[in-house]
């Protein structure tokens, strides 16, 4: 197999970062810098990571040439006298980044699979596993879209022991350290149209799936990489917008808009006819093509239809409850705003700051691969921060926008004391804060 060249992201980023071309308080400071350090004895630092992408095989694995920095990242937590707990935020192992023709599983079951990433990425989970075995620090992981169908019992097979905070749900998880209720800490796909788990669509096609249309992006961006950025094999067929007026019809156009630029973009050699999409995972089997997930119209202006998830465009309502989406979005705005990382950091506002039965004030998503921080008013008017935690990928697209992390450092006893949170970067091995505010809690 020929040496893979690596895509920029993930499928909601490889999206986000080519429509933007940078984000703000992303210039690190030249500074000599401790983020572990409180300038104390007190053990109360709460550090966030997300979006490792660890795969089970380097050859096509978004994250290789970082591996070596995270891990002593990793080791440097561990040996930190103030650090109390390490949040990892989603997307640490990588079920959907693999090239459409290859069987994920390799004919065996995900347990295989979750250990043979473990095996490919030995010192970070030596690194991990001895953290979590020493007990000083609390290590807790929170699921993102890309291990989304990763199972507790999968995850605890090669992290034993560690604090996994899930809904009920398969694939989603909200963790506030305890102590502290005004603080949350998801990946925040479960806001996005195309990566929140879907447990209403294809359900006759593979029962029991909560696989979202993301995962059919990503394998075939993914297979876009592997076959070395290749000129397209087919033409997106055209669909126009329904004459009717119909707002279902609209959000289904919308969607086919959102198919047809990732086609164009991400180009593969294969006619879309052909069965290249090999599944064989979360309930799914056989083969699949790109019309299978694209969808199609027979005359201009006339009904538009799709086969894998047939009517998503009404579902997205019933989802969102199902998926504990506090603060309904609209089907149309969900959709495009997709596409954009402004989305999703504005859903932190409305979820939990401006959610009138919402105290949290700080939130930390990953998701989007953006690492940013903003602070707002609450729909008390208190100061609340938003942080994103960024990403470990080897391309982000952003020079300096890989080997993020969050760290909160909680407010003491003193009237006057401020609870701090501050983004950095390690880059190149060497710390740099990015941005860094505060509140009092």
């Amino acid at each position: 197999m020929k040496k893979f060249q690596r895509l920029s992201s993930t499928f909601f980023v490889m999206l986000v970062l080519i429509v933007f071309a940078s984000c703000g308080n992303s210039d690190p400071k030249e500074t000599e810098i401790s983020p572990f350090s409180n300038g104390g004895e007190e053990r109360n630092m709460i550090v966030i990571l997300s979006d490792m992408h660890l795969g089970a095989d380097l050859e096509y694995a978004e994250c290789k040439d970082n591996l070596p920095s995270l891990e002593k990242l990793l080791k440097q937590i561990k040996a930190a006298p103030n650090v109390k707990e390490l949040v990892i935020a989603g997307d640490l192992l990588d079920e959907w980044f693999v090239p459409a023709p290859i069987d994920t599983y390799q004919g065996k079951d995900q347990a295989d699979f979750v250990q043979r990433i473990a095996a490919a990425n030995k010192g970070v989970f030596d690194a991990l596993n001895s953290i979590i075995q020493e007990k000083k620090i609390l290590v807790t992981y929170v699921p993102g879209n890309h291990d989304l169908t990763i199972t507790e019992a999968n995850v605890d097979l090669i992290l034993p022991g560690i604090n996994q905070k899930r809904d009920p749900e398969l694939g989603l998880g909200t963790y506030s350290p305890v102590g502290y209720p005004e603080i949350a800490i998801e990946h925040g796909h479960r806001y996005n149209f195309f990566c929140a788990p879907d447990p209403i669509s294809n359900q006759v096609i593979a029962p029991g799936t909560i696989l979202p249309p993301g995962y059919f992006f990503t394998r075939i961006a993914a297979l876009h990489v592997s076959q070395g950025f290749p000129q397209a094999g087919d033409t997106v067929p055209s669909v126009t917008q329904n004459t009717s007026g119909d707002d279902s019809q609209n959000s289904l156009f919308a969607y086919w808009k959102m198919w047809e630029w990732t086609l164009k973009t991400f180009k593969i050699e294969n006619k879309f006819d052909e069965k290249v999409i090999v599944t064989n995972v979360d309930g799914f089997t056989g083969n699949f093509s790109v019309n299978d997930v694209l969808p199609y119209q027979a005359t201009s202006g006339g009904f538009i239809d799709v086969d894998l998830y047939n009517g998503i465009q009404y579902s997205w309502s019933q989802r969102q409850v199902l998926n504990h989406v506090p603060v309904s979005i609209p089907v149309q705005q969900a959709i495009a705003g997709s596409a954009t990382a402004s989305e999703m950091d504005g859903q932190a506002k409305n979820q939990y700051f401006l959610n009138p039965d919402s105290e949290v004030r700080i939130v930390v998503f990953g998701h989007t691969h953006v690492p940013k921080m903003e602070a707002s008013n609450n729909h008390k008017g208190l100061k609340s921060i938003y942080a994103n935690s960024g990403t470990w990928i080897d391309h982000n697209g952003l020079d300096s926008t890989a080997m993020n992390f969050v760290v909160i450092t909680p407010q003491n006893d003193d009237p006057s004391s401020q609870t701090y949170v501050k983004l950095y970067s390690f880059k190149n091995e060497i710390v740099a804060e990015m941005a860094a505010d505060s509140l009092q809690l």
